[in-house]
């Protein structure tokens, strides 16, 4: 993990909880840039991400943290729980 997402990856992987709740705008503080729009619609941007080695994107951050992500859209957050 490496880039604009290293901060969100650490973030993530230095949490003791087993469970993180942020907002968006806490998320998009960490990345330092915004979410795309489809993360703010579409819950299966959160729920089927898979790793990209070749390709870094945001979902890297908490899968290779060893996380899943739960989105609640209405409220703009989401809940990391270790897998």
């Amino acid at each position: 993990m490496s880039g604009p997402y290293l901060p969100f990856f650490e973030y993530l992987e230095n949490r003791y909880a087993n469970t993180v709740v942020l907002t968006f705008a806490q998320i998009e503080d960490l990345l330092g840039s915004a979410l795309p729009a489809q993360a703010h619609s579409d819950q299966k941007w959160w729920t089927d991400a898979e790793v990209d080695v070749g390709d870094p994107r945001c979902s890297d951050c908490w899968l290779l943290a060893h996380r899943s992500a739960a989105p609640n859209l209405p409220a703009r957050t989401v809940r990391f729980a270790r897998a």
